[in-house]
């Protein structure tokens, strides 16, 4: 599969364009834009800019921004919210909001990835009102229903 064009605009001259790690990456690097290192306690929370905004290659396109898996397994430095959705017509700096879940705190250096960027297609959805869903196997089962 070809490679889509993303087009960024640096707003700080320090940030660094999105990388993937590897050849087989999902995701590109997100890197911290700090004056300074920023320390999270555990439970803190801040928003981390990274000197980068998009444009993304049309409303069908969608970025999603993700927690690094190693900090997040070795400190508990997380996505604030999860998982980051930057719309197709956004143009503002991407800012990652990061917690410290951790025991520990954890100081986060000026340069140093923070988060992981992946560009997907996306479906807008026709919602139509009905008065009854189809028949399934699983039907409201939820919550662990299927089994370990």
């Amino acid at each position: 599969m070809e490679p889509i064009t993303v087009n960024y605009k640096v707003l700080d001259p320090r940030a660094k364009v999105p990388a993937y790690a590897t050849p087989g990456s999902a995701a590109a690097d997100l890197c911290a834009v700090l004056d300074e290192p920023l320390t999270l306690a555990p439970m803190e929370r801040a928003l981390v800019p990274t000197g980068l905004a998009i444009e993304l290659p049309g409303a069908h396109t969608v970025a999603l921004v993700y927690a690094r898996s190693g900090l997040s397994i070795k400190h508990g430095l997380c996505m604030a919210n999860g998982v980051g959705v930057i719309d197709s017509d956004y143009r503002g700096e991407l800012k990652v909001p990061m917690v410290n879940l951790g025991k520990e705190p954890y100081t986060i250096q000026p340069g140093e990835r923070v988060a992981q960027l992946c560009i997907a297609p996306v479906y807008t959805a026709a919602f139509a009102p009905v008065q009854e869903l189809g028949d399934t196997t699983r039907g409201e089962g939820g919550f662990g229903s299927t089994g370990k």
